[in-house]
């Protein structure tokens, strides 16, 4: 508990502050603090009393934060609106310290989403999970393809920190998600948003309910926002880079027919089209790579291996190509064909609860979804492998190809069916649960050569530039994809999986005395995966059995078992003071990489984890300091090695996913402070600091029929050490009709992370700020409306939150051990964030 003491004391002494670590209630206030206005209030006036209960369902129940034995943070849908957050995304800024949000490299729409630590590297595979859960209503997202659709009227998020195996099941390692959307409320309402912004921005939204008749009422929602391209392509009718266009719908029916039975069903569409962060050439053979003796290159070096020599020639720059490390382009360099991305989910949700009595409510929550994504990247242009070689032999007819065009498609679908009982029979509170998940996950993936350089040769024939030319790709037949991105393509890989999961579960409370309570749960989990390769490198391994094999191919057959168990201590030092002891534990399912060619399997992975929380409102409730301290330890960590092998007109990505020997430590403070010194103001912050340390694993390569173990460090991606934000929030009132006018501003700060499991080069540190104004709830004519003006990365900030140094180093081993290639070396290339963007929206509610 020093500790903890210890590092709350920064916090206490500063004046920082930050609205979304803390702010929430489904009663419509922010910061804790009362709210004088609806719920759905376009804008609520901060700090007008002392700070209030936050209500949130992480024990599948309402409960105050304060009492509840949970790290957790929230975000309600005025800080949302505040930050200007339209997607999940959009908190990828750090508003949250220890919620860490990436973007996969080849779209915007899959993401990447870590808490404490747990944040796997690609969860895009079919075969492979989350360490994190994300639920919307209580329902289980299997993939994170398509998470970074629009978010529908939210009522808030709750971020659940530390391994969620009991309550929320596998895959909950590092925590949950639980996103909650506003339900119909049976009475009549109208709320709509309208806005412009740079960058061709404009976004709208329109949430109707409607007055309840015959035990129904109905809500229904519109979404749309869009941005056009902040990096311009100079190719002709390209779209150019971080480019998004999303829309959605989704009507929500409630049925309560008697009293004590209610039944939420819902159906919500949602599409976005977007393009990946452009990928820029930041250094030129940073490692000074030359060919001899690798001694003479000490830092030209791949991890996990073991060169004497280093073959091959870095190439000259292929002319026109800019090397920019320090800001982000506006423009690329070479013209690029880049189509838009497409992702389109659905899904219907049916969630029915029975008061059967005071001390019993049954539940079921039935829920059937859909993504559908096809890929098109070509972010990296000139920058990425295979670096084109001018030679004379670059000629009109035979262009020398370039510009990796990444193409891809998944298809997924997931059927789940949970049953819940939840109550209390004297001092004990229960829950107890049975859950079901289905799931069927196809993908495939090409990656051919769009750009083609053509020699400009001097009299004596010698190279003395170059031009670039579109080249023909994906022209051949391939009738098992027709319509999809990689129709016609050499087919890099193409797998299939189907998952089941079978799990019940149990959790009780004894209420020992009013101060003291102990909690003790557990859950067992049936886990089942069968998977298939269907392609690699072109070859269909359905009809050529006698290649895959050749190959080490093996389908995945597998099941695993688990008991998850936790037990909580909790005690009320005093009504205002709440302090815990907690011990959980996760796992995350196995699977199997389909970018390997003989569909390597990886086994599952474990989580132990040891939690000292405390929980204080003082000052007459008007400042809450919550405080926790944490001990991970997890076992077989599922770790990347990933290189791209040019072969055959095709750049092929290779990742091997396996089980890290021994036990990873994860270890953690963090801190969230809530002040509300006078009426209308408040000030928050938060701050998270993450220790990781991942044992050497020994790495074997095998090539030319020798092999080489070497030890090799690997990392934990997208996880600073140091982690803080903070936020003001003032109002002022206006005349006597609740009109305010109301100003936030937020600060994050991210010291810099790894963004590969298998290379110790580190990212930018970031700090960006974001700020509105806004003059709330003027009336007019039976309504109120509100204007106001925002601005997200408010002094243009530039980092670079992903950096890949695979281009600055020898390629893997392909055929031989001793002898590395350095032909591709170019350098690092990576994505700078997001510019600054701002504008002007206005709301009317009805």
């Amino acid at each position: 508990m020093l500790l903890l003491a210890g590092a709350a004391m920064p916090l206490l002494m500063a004046a920082p502050a930050q609205a979304a670590e803390t702010t929430t209630t489904n009663t419509g206030t922010v910061g804790g603090t009362a709210a004088a206005v609806p719920a759905d209030s376009a804008d609520v006036t901060a700090g007008s009393q002392p700070l209030e209960e936050i209500v949130v369902t992480a024990t599948k129940r309402e409960t105050n934060l304060q009492k509840t034995p949970i790290a957790i943070s929230v975000v309600n849908s005025q800080a949302l609106k505040d930050r200007h957050v339209e997607s999940l995304y959009d908190l990828a800024d750090g508003g949250v310290p220890s919620l860490r949000v990436a973007t996969f490299e080849a779209r915007q729409s899959a993401l990447t989403v870590g808490i404490r630590g747990i944040v796997p590297l690609d969860a895009n595979q079919p075969a492979r999970e989350q360490g994190v859960g994300i639920y919307v209503d209580g329902i289980y997202l299997g993939r994170q393809h398509g998470l970074n659709a629009a978010l529908f009227d939210v009522d808030r998020i709750e971020v659940l920190k530390g391994p969620q195996g009991t309550l929320f099941g596998r895959n909950t390692e590092g925590g949950a998600l639980s996103i909650v959307t506003k339900a119909p409320s049976g009475q009549f309402a109208l709320r709509a948003t309208g806005g412009i912004a740079n960058y061709g921005g404009y976004n709208g939204d329109v949430h109707l309910d409607l007055p309840a008749f015959a035990g129904f009422a109905i809500k229904v929602d519109g979404i749309v926002q869009h941005q056009d391209a902040t990096t311009n392509d100079p190719e002709p009718g390209s779209t150019g880079w971080n480019f998004y266009n999303r829309r959605g719908v989704r009507a929500a029916v409630r049925w309560t027919p008697v009293h004590g039975l209610t039944d939420d069903f819902s159906y919500d569409n949602g599409y976005d089209a977007n393009t990946p962060f452009y990928s820029q050439l930041l250094n030129f053979n940073p490692n000074s790579c030359v060919a001899g003796s690798q001694s003479a290159s000490p830092n030209c070096s791949l991890p996990g291996t073991a060169y004497t020599t280093l073959t091959g020639t870095v190439k000259p720059l292929p002319p026109g190509v800019i090397v920019n490390g320090d800001s982000r382009m506006k423009v690329a360099d070479i013209g690029v064909p880049q189509r838009k991305s497409i992702d389109k989910t659905h899904g219907f949700t049916n969630i029915l609860k029975y008061t059967v009595s005071p001390a019993l409510e049954l539940r079921s929550l039935t829920a059937w979804r859909g993504v559908d994504a096809t890929q098109w990247d070509n972010s990296g242009g000139a920058h990425r492998v295979p670096v084109v070689t001018l030679t004379a032999a670059c000629t009109a007819t035979a262009p020398c190809g370039f510009s990796r065009y990444s193409l891809a498609d998944l298809h997924q679908r997931q059927f789940s069916q949970e049953l819940q009982a939840v109550g209390s029979i004297g001092i004990v509170d229960y829950v107890a649960g049975l859950y079901y998940f289905n799931e069927h996950v196809s993908d495939d993936a090409a990656t051919p050569n769009s750009k083609g350089a053509i020699a400009t040769l001097n009299g004596a024939g010698q190279v003395v530039g170059a031009t670039y030319v579109d080249i023909p790709f994906c022209t051949a037949s391939t009738p098992a994809f027709v319509g999809e991105a990689v129709n016609g393509c050499s087919i890099d890989r193409a797998s299939e999986v189907k998952s089941k999961s079978y799990a019940a579960y149990g959790q009780l409370t004894a209420n020992v005395t009013d101060a003291l309570h102990l909690t003790v749960g557990g859950r067992y989990t049936h886990d089942k995966k069968k998977g298939v390769l269907h392609y690699f490198r072109n070859v269909n391994y359905d009809t050529n059995p006698t290649v895959a094999a050749a190959n080490g191919y093996q389908p995945l057959d597998q099941s695993w078992n688990r008991f998850n168990p936790m037990m909580t201590l909790a005690y009320d030092v005093s009504p205002a003071v709440h302090a815990y002891a907690k011990y959980s534990t996760g796992y995350r399912a196995g699977g199997a990489s389909s970018r390997t060619a003989n569909y390597q399997a990886f086994g599952p992975e474990d989580i132990k984890a040891y939690e000292l929380g405390l929980k204080t409102d003082f000052f007459q409730h008007r400042a809450r300091l919550n405080l926790a301290g944490y001990i991970m330890d997890r076992k077989n960590s599922q770790v990347d090695i990933s290189f791209i092998q040019p072969a055959a007109g095709s750049n092929v990505n290779v990742l091997r996913t396996i089980n890290a020997p021994g036990i990873t430590k994860i270890r953690g403070v963090e801190a969230d402070l809530t002040v509300s010194p006078v009426d209308r103001l408040q000030l928050t912050a938060s701050y998270a600091y993450t220790y990781t340390d991942i044992p050497a694993v020994p790495i074997t390569y095998t090539a030319g029929g020798v092999s080489t173990t070497v030890p090799q460090k690997f990392y934990i991606v997208f996880t600073p050490r140091n982690a803080a934000s903070g936020a003001i929030d003032y109002s002022i009132p206006l005349g006597g009709s609740g009109t305010s006018l109301r100003f936030h501003a937020d600060a994050n700060y991210a010291q810099s992370t790894q963004a590969f499991d298998q290379f110790a080069l580190h990212n930018d540190a970031s700090f960006i700020v974001n700020g509105r104004v806004s003059l709330a709830d003027i009336p007019l004519r039976g309504s109120t409306v509100t204007v106001s003006a925002w601005a997200r990365n408010l002094f243009d900030e530039q980092y670079v939150f992903r950096r890949d140094p695979s281009n600055s180093l020898p390629a893997g081993p392909t055929t031989s051990v001793v002898n590395g290639s350095i032909a591709n070396v170019l350098g690092d290339y990576g994505n700078f964030n997001a510019p600054r963007t701002f504008g002007l929206e206005a709301s009317i509610r009805l």
